[in-house]
């Protein structure tokens, strides 16, 4: 059987930046708060006229060029609409015909789970060339005069070209929820339970709403979690890995973790303090810089770390 490997990757970020100095002007913040605090120096904002199925244009229509596609899974949290979905939409700005397309939900596990849902397809022969795309607009729910959620987050998409190989590809992974945490990470309103109306507007609940201390804590143990299952899964253990890539959300939550693992700087990729946390987008655009950069080579063993609203949280074993 063959396994799934990524043979291309994309990525498209806002040419916008904001940085901690500008915020200085809209909330009630400093650049030494947020810096301390999360790590985050800048992020990318998108322009208003941008959708998240325009971004997902943008990071995969190279990597799709010529290529036979039939699958597209598109992670977002921010689609354009509730339906049609991201993914169809995306599918005809590619132009292509005969694709099975749709998009998955996870917060800002999103990509891993997409990623783990075009593996099992490619395996057992249901795609053969499969897009998976995480696009995520956050700037356009965030809540700007809240500075415990602006400073955070940022918009950017990023896309892997997935095909079936011999050699190399995604090798394990683990998944798991907590949903009794559901409400420390959230977006109240937009759905059937509190649909659109001018209180829901008044009140901001369109918006991220984030328990702060709870989210730090559990995003520490679930990770550990998630890292040592896929190594134990595996024999594995830190040594092994040649390059960690986590949730871009927060590097004091990345430095706890990596004290707790006894993982080495040098292993952790880190470059939330130019993005922010773009939701599922913050995994694949941190593996693409990852490899064109040089910090992962063919053979490496590379596990891929996330954890999200949900409260859900996973990890992906790929031989690169």
């Amino acid at each position: 059987m063959k396994k799934a490997k990524i043979v291309a990757l994309g990525k498209w970020l806002p040419e916008r930046i904001l940085t901690n100095v500008e915020l200085e002007k809209m909330v009630e913040t400093s650049d030494e708060w947020i810096t301390t605090r999360t790590g985050i120096k800048e992020r990318r904002i998108a322009s208003s006229d941008i959708t998240a199925s325009d971004m997902a244009y943008l990071a995969s229509k190279d990597i799709a060029r010529n290529e036979p596609i039939d699958l597209i899974i598109v992670s977002t949290s921010t689609s354009d609409t509730i339906f049609p979905g991201t993914a169809c939409l995306l599918s005809e700005r590619l132009g292509l015909s005969n694709c099975a397309c749709f998009d998955l939900s996870a917060a800002c596990t999103g990509f891993s789970y997409a990623l783990e849902c075009g593996r099992r397809f490619i395996e057992a022969g249901g795609s053969k060339c499969a897009i998976i795309v995480a696009s995520e607009l956050t700037s356009k729910f965030i809540n700007w005069k809240d500075r415990s959620t602006c400073v955070l987050f940022g918009d950017g998409a990023g896309a892997v070209l997935l095909k079936g190989a011999d050699k190399g590809g995604i090798i394990g992974s683990y998944f798991n929820t907590n949903g009794k945490l559901g409400d420390i990470l959230k977006i109240p309103a937009g759905g059937s339970k509190m649909p659109a109306s001018l209180e829901t507007v008044e009140k901001n609940l369109h918006t991220i709403q984030m328990d702060g201390p709870e989210v730090f804590k559990y995003a520490v143990l679930a990770m550990s979690e998630a890292i040592e299952r896929v190594l134990s899964n595996h024999s594995l253990s830190v040594n092994d890995i040649s390059l960690f890539i986590p949730h871009q959300a927060n590097l004091r939550i990345i430095n706890l973790l990596s004290k707790r693992l006894k993982i080495s700087d040098e292993k952790m990729f880190v470059n939330l303090n130019r993005y922010g946390n773009m939701m599922s987008a913050s995994s694949v655009v941190a593996l693409d810089e990852a490899v064109k950069s040089g910090r992962i080579k063919e053979g490496d063993l590379i596990l891929m770390v996330a954890v999200g609203g949900g409260f859900t949280y996973g990890a992906t074993l790929i031989e690169w």
